[in-house]
């Protein structure tokens, strides 16, 4: 069995979990049976997979499976539903905050929190009051229907506990939260129940994990074959996948640039994401990388002895290549588009400035980017881009959109693909955007822009921090109808690099390498051990 090792799904995700989905159709259709394995505790997981067509036998949770709730007959629960052990109770409905208060007179009995996005008001979580009004214990509803999880408060409005439990409501994992010898609050140990009764003590998740992959690898064990273990979130099991108990194939697959500064990737410190699994490379049986360019530059800083293998994360579906090709002059004349998150490493404020730039010769030249928004430093990506628009008064160039449900309907309309990041590790939406047609302008940053974009041919690879440079190109191009449909034409002639045909040979070198390895496996001793005495 093949294992695909993520925290978690959500309905907004980022480029690993795209790259997954893109992976499992492809999977999929060759008939090659696999588990997208999810660490992380989630409620709604099951939901959103099912969204996007993962089915609950290719899902693996690792709560779900102590908890023994992968599949489940789906319940919907209303407040009404709810006994809260007295009477005479008001139910009033903040729709704002989407959740009811449960008062008893004028005391405060439970505040029942619902699914917003769910227009049943299906329970997500109870927050519970004592006599004195203050919070005690939380209870959190799985979107199926079930009780899964609960928190018990301490005395001073902290997480002291947190209990797991089974479909009939008998705890199956609890953890502890207690201040450590430098007064920080943290988790200080993990208890599992096993189905029969076994009590484990774990001293942190990462054990509970060890024990977790351990139990998938003993399920699904052959004995000529082994399984395959791939970490496309690699701080969730890089450590574990080094101490399995029986032999498996485990791979580190590279998403991102393995160097901090993606510039200078055979000197600068490592992105910190990769920097244990890196450090212990030859443990693992192979690494991928989505680019040759980062295979070899991985070869030559880091001189691995494990296999490594260049496998696209991107994959254009065939149904894509039998599309009709739309030609320039059929979509929104002088338009640049981006898809991404508005973060500080996406830069989009560049492709502003650029556009802004540009403008001074073509001035229609507008801007749609599609993305939620990550708000750290203060909101710092949202801020350089008003800044941006306001510089060049482009208040109605610029159309800024949340997060794209279908980006290939975007895509088709629009003529240029920006990009201007820090870093990329492939970046799925340039390719999306040359199997539709799209011309890209990208900086020279690694990974996969200087890839996937022939420089000349179906865009430009600009230098890196090129705002200027890229101002330049969009003239070029939209002043030169010729040229910008001979590189539309050129991108989708690209593109065939990432067909599944293409990709899934890559795909086949390492399913050919994992099952010539064989290791021999010895149990550890069971046999003559406790009490031997037969009991009549």
């Amino acid at each position: 069995m093949l294992f695909f090792i993520n925290s978690s799904f959500n309905q907004k995700n980022s480029g690993i979990e795209h790259a997954q989905l893109k992976r499992a159709a492809l999977f999929r259709k060759y008939k090659e049976p696999f588990k997208l394995v999810f660490r992380e505790w989630s409620p709604s997981i099951h939901r959103f997979l099912a969204d996007v067509g993962v089915n609950e036998d290719e899902t693996l949770v690792m709560f779900d499976y102590f908890q023994r709730t992968q599949k489940v007959v789906e319940k919907i629960i209303h407040v009404e539903d709810l006994d809260f052990g007295v009477d005479n109770l008001s139910y009033n409905k903040e729709p704002a905050q989407g959740r009811y208060i449960i008062l008893r007179g004028q005391q405060l009995i439970a505040r029942v929190r619902y699914f917003t996005d769910d227009s049943m008001e299906r329970v997500n979580a109870i927050e519970y009051f004592d006599g004195f009004g203050n919070l005690y214990r939380v209870d959190f509803y799985d979107f199926r229907g079930f009780v899964s999880l609960v928190q018990w408060y301490t005395p001073d409005n902290k997480i002291g506990t947190e209990v797991w439990y089974d479909i009939d409501g008998k705890p199956v994992i609890e953890t502890y939260n207690r201040y450590d010898a430098n007064k920080k609050y943290i988790k200080t140990n993990w208890r599992l129940i096993e189905e029969d009764g076994t009590v484990y003590m774990f001293s942190n998740i990462e054990e509970l994990t060890l024990h977790f992959l351990n139990r998938l690898n003993e399920e699904y064990w052959q004995d000529d074959k082994l399984n395959i273990f791939i970490m496309d979130r690699t701080h969730l099991a890089d450590w574990a996948l080094l101490h399995m108990e029986r032999p498996a194939y485990t791979v580190l697959h590279l998403h991102n640039s393995h160097a901090g500064d993606a510039q200078d990737p055979m000197h600068s410190v490592m992105n910190n994401f990769y920097e244990f699994s890196l450090t212990n490379a030859n443990g693992y049986d192979a690494v991928i990388s989505a680019t040759k360019k980062q295979t070899r530059d991985v070869k030559a800083r880091f001189k691995p002895s494990t296999k490594l293998f260049t496998i696209p994360v991107g994959i254009v579906p065939d149904s894509i290549f039998e599309e009709e090709r739309i030609p320039m002059a059929q979509r929104d004349p002088h338009s640049v588009l981006v898809t991404a998150r508005v973060a500080p490493e996406k830069r989009i404020d560049h492709i502003i400035r650029a556009i802004g730039i540009a403008r001074e010769t073509v001035p229609d030249i507008t801007l749609d980017f599609y993305g939620y928004v990550d708000h750290r430093d203060n909101d710092a990506a949202q801020k350089a881009i008003d800044a941006a628009i306001k510089e060049y008064h482009m208040e109605e160039a610029v159309h800024q959109y949340d997060y794209a449900t279908d980006v290939a309907a975007v895509q088709k309309k629009a003529q240029i693909y920006g990009l201007a990041s820090v870093m990329e590790g492939f970046n799925l939406s340039l390719m999306e955007a040359i199997s539709h047609g799209m011309v890209g302008l990208t900086y020279d940053v690694n990974y996969g822009p200087n890839e996937l974009i022939i420089d000349g041919e179906n865009g430009y690879v600009l230098p890196y921090e090129g705002i200027q440079e890229m101002a330049d190109k969009m003239v070029e191009l939209f002043t030169n109808p010729k040229k910008l449909q001979e590189m539309s034409t050129r991108s989708y002639e690209l593109a065939e690099r990432y067909s599944e045909a293409s990709v899934w040979r890559a795909w086949q070198k390492l399913l050919k390498d994992a099952r010539s390895k064989t290791k021999e496996y010895h149990p550890i001793i069971t046999a003559g051990l406790g009490d031997q005495r037969q009991k009549k």
